[in-house]
């Protein structure tokens, strides 16, 4: 099996960055390029795992690679939580499991301090109870430790652009991970409020915000307000890729 097969991206979305704005006068500086010939910002990335040679070998692979600062390590929970304070990265890449009892805890917490940043789980366990904990508490991605350079690479680029990427033996059983033998149905997006897991049910069926507002009996504005604030959520720009990442995760064909 080829690098590129052993994992899989789940959707896809753009990353945005705003261009710096010129001074009060609203000219650059002598000499400054435009906006659009600046490099950008480096991607943030945050280290989280209780063996020091783990940290140090992710950070050899990091610092190989243009676009990619190490902005801080951490060896507990505590660790995380006070460096993802101080560093606000964009990108943690974290095996949950280095602390307990709090384990996957690490992972809402962080989220809930900054939500901006992406969580990439990099851990040891290939197993369905800790990657399901995993994607539930809101990490966009799951590598097992065997993964290459390329593609840890590849993982964090991806959830720092609001993809979601999991190794492929995970892939494979994805849907059974959401939706377990039990029947019980886990929501593949916890952070959506009820009704707005009702707008987005019907947003991946393909109906128009016309066509959702008379079904739920809403006003056309409240819809409105609804789409913005799940697409807000979810991290993509707009109705297409919010489409793509809900039919991904099963929505949509009922």
């Amino acid at each position: 099996m080829s690098q590129q097969e052993n994992t899989k991206r789940l959707h896809w979305q753009l990353p945005s960055h705003a261009d710096a704005r010129p001074d009060n006068s609203g000219h650059r500086p002598e000499g400054e390029p435009p906006p659009s010939q600046r490099a950008p910002a480096p991607l943030t990335v945050l280290l989280a795992d209780a063996q020091p040679a783990i940290r140090h070998g992710v950070r050899s692979v990091l610092e190989h690679s243009t676009g990619i600062s190490v902005v801080g390590e951490a060896a507990t929970t505590d660790e995380v939580l006070a460096e993802t304070s101080r560093c606000r990265p964009d990108v943690l890449v974290v095996d949950p499991l280095m602390d307990e009892p709090t384990g996957m805890q690490v992972i809402s917490r962080v989220l809930r301090m900054t939500p901006d940043t992406g969580v990439l789980v990099f851990s040891s366990v290939d197993d369905d109870k800790a990657i399901t904990s995993a994607l539930h508490a809101g990490a966009r991605g799951y590598l097992i430790k065997r993964a290459s350079a390329d593609q840890i690479l590849r993982g964090i680029q991806a959830v720092a652009a609001g993809e979601a990427i999991v190794d492929k033996s995970i892939a494979d059983r994805l849907s059974v991970l959401i939706r377990p033998a039990t029947g019980q149905y886990y929501y593949p997006f916890p952070q959506l409020t009820n009704r707005e897991r009702d707008v987005l049910d019907r947003i991946a069926a393909g109906k128009s915000n016309t066509a959702i507002a008379r079904e739920l009996a809403l006003a056309s504005k409240t819809i409105s307000n609804r789409v913005s604030t799940i697409f807000g959520k979810l991290g993509v720009a707009d109705r297409a890729q919010a489409i793509v990442l809900a039919r991904d995760a099963g929505l949509g064909h009922g």
